[in-house]
């Protein structure tokens, strides 16, 4: 074969090293700044931009209508993942010159030319907090218009949530809504109160802040009324502006419900377009489906399938001179040794068309040493998903299932009984599924379970008790998103 036309053979330490340490987003991420801000001297701001450090840090966009709970969401979305809460009440308290020319417009109750208003925007995300820890924006862009000038401006979120809730549920918490007069800024010309509560959904511990809170002026909730219609006008076009990151979430239930879902989204990752090589494993008692969902990931995805015991058999087929060592455990239906099943796996898992499609291996590791040496080894897997089944159901599934000998269908005595006598009569159960077997088997895997788990801290867990295609569609939603973000340690982010 030509030089020239050899495939390229890519070591799995590269591609290991490079989602690591996330290279493609890093790269993607620096190529997108550089064209946002198109530098006089492109290396000079690359180097400054990688200097700084911390890429990964939250840009959130946090929108609704007045009453839908941005304020409280938003602060307690920053205290989790430790973001500067920025509102246009506080960009407006900023010490510039060109917050007093906006002031001048609040003043006289008009609104901030759009041209300044981004840019008092700009000059806030761009201070050192921000760059290195994030940003929640709260209630901006309220507008259309202000959504694509940010865009032209750089200033492009990686997730964007939207409250809703209905027209009549907002003007009822309207009334509800109660001002601390020390603390608070009623400012609803941006609605941007700092200290809020309601009679119902929020209402403060200390008894002296609760005897001075004060109910909204009746200009106020008109203001109030009047947002809400200018709202409606923009939404539909904000929601095709932010379309690929945004996501609504109903405002009209318990508060704790809301918060968790806003989280859940902003800690999400949304799907790479980076190239990536899947390495799976899954595990699960016997029964859970494992090597039916494995051959679904490789039918659609075009991975590798890995079953260690059909490897091991396919080797002892061969009569190399490691078939001819593993062959007398096999035919005496003792375990074949580590070593050597560690060997016959890195070999396989080393060759091109694992390297270059990924592959999904079930089967092994079974025990914590075992997931040790492969992981010693360098095969090190993107995701990992645990299959989960009680006893029962596994008992029940497995010790009534049976096979034909002749076509090599399967059938089991509840769900799938065999189509006729002739058929019955001649089906055959496997001895390894006899309900003693089972039970041993059982005993065996929930003995390695725990300490597998906790090796693999960031595995899956999925319920495989139901219709195997809603399995899949579960293995897959979690195959093809990148794992959700860490929370930051306190004190991170804090220098």
């Amino acid at each position: 074969m030509d030089a020239t036309t050899k495939p390229l053979r890519i070591p799995p330490e590269m591609s290991i090293y490079a989602e690591e340490h996330d290279i493609y987003e890093l790269v993607q991420s620096l190529v997108i700044s550089l064209m946002v801000d198109k530098p006089e001297d492109p290396i000079h701001y690359l180097i400054s931009l990688l200097k700084r450090g911390n890429f990964e840090v939250p840009k959130v966009m946090l929108l609704g209508p007045p009453f839908s709970g941005k304020t409280t969401i938003a602060r307690k979305l920053c205290e989790h993942i430790k973001a500067i809460h920025i509102t246009a009440s506080n960009i407006l308290k900023e010490s510039t010159d060109l917050t007093k020319k906006a002031q001048e417009y609040t003043a006289k109750e008009q609104e901030i030319p759009v041209d300044i208003w981004i840019k008092l925007i700009q000059q806030r995300l761009l201070k050192i907090d921000c760059v290195r820890q994030g940003w929640v924006l709260e209630g901006i862009p309220q507008t259309h218009r202000e959504a694509v000038s940010l865009q032209e401006a750089g200033v492009i979120p990686d997730h964007v949530v939207l409250l809703e809730a209905p027209d009549a549920v907002l003007i009822e918490r309207s009334h509800g809504k109660r001002v601390d007069p020390i603390t608070g800024d009623p400012d609803f010309f941006f609605y941007t109160c700092i200290d809020i509560y309601h009679v119902t959904f929020i209402w403060p511990e200390d008894n002296e802040v609760a005897h001075r809170l004060e109910r909204q002026t009746s200009d106020s909730e008109e203001q109030g009324v009047t947002q809400l219609m200018k709202q409606h006008q923009e939404v539909t076009a904000l929601r095709r502006t932010y379309q690929y990151c945004l996501k609504s979430i109903d405002a009209d239930q318990p508060f704790v419900d809301v918060f968790d879902q806003v989280l859940t989204y902003v800690l999400s990752r949304h799907r790479s377009v980076a190239p990536h090589t899947p390495r799976v494993l899954l595990f699960g008692p016997p029964g859970s489906g494992k090597s039916l969902q494995a051959k679904l990931i490789s039918q659609k995805y075009n991975t590798v399938n890995l079953c260690c015991s059909e490897l091991l058999e396919a080797v002892c087929a061969d009569a190399t001179s490691m078939g001819e060592l593993i062959k007398p455990y096999l035919e005496s239906g003792q375990q074949v040794p580590d070593s050597m099943v560690l060997q016959i796996l890195t070999d396989r898992l080393s060759k091109l068309d694992c390297t270059t499609r990924g592959w999904v291996l079930h089967g092994f590791p079974r025990d914590l040493e075992q997931a040790e040496k492969l992981q010693e080894a360098n095969f090190i897997p993107s995701r990992v998903f645990f299959l989960e089944m009680t006893d029962d159901v596994v008992i029940e599934r497995v010790s009534l299932t049976s096979v034909d000998p002749v076509t090599g269908d399967r059938y089991h005595s509840l769900y799938k009984p065999a189509p006729s006598p002739k058929v019955q009569g001649r089906l055959q159960f496997h001895p390894k599924d006899s309900e003693a077997q089972l039970l041993q088997r059982l005993k065996e895997y929930w003995a390695n379970s725990s300490s597998l788990q906790a090796f693999y801290p960031e595995a899956v867990h999925i319920s495989a008790d139901q219709d195997p295609h809603t399995v899949f569609e579960s293995l897959e939603s979690r195959l093809v998103v990148p794992l959700p973000k860490s929370l930051p340690v306190k004190g991170e982010n804090s220098t």
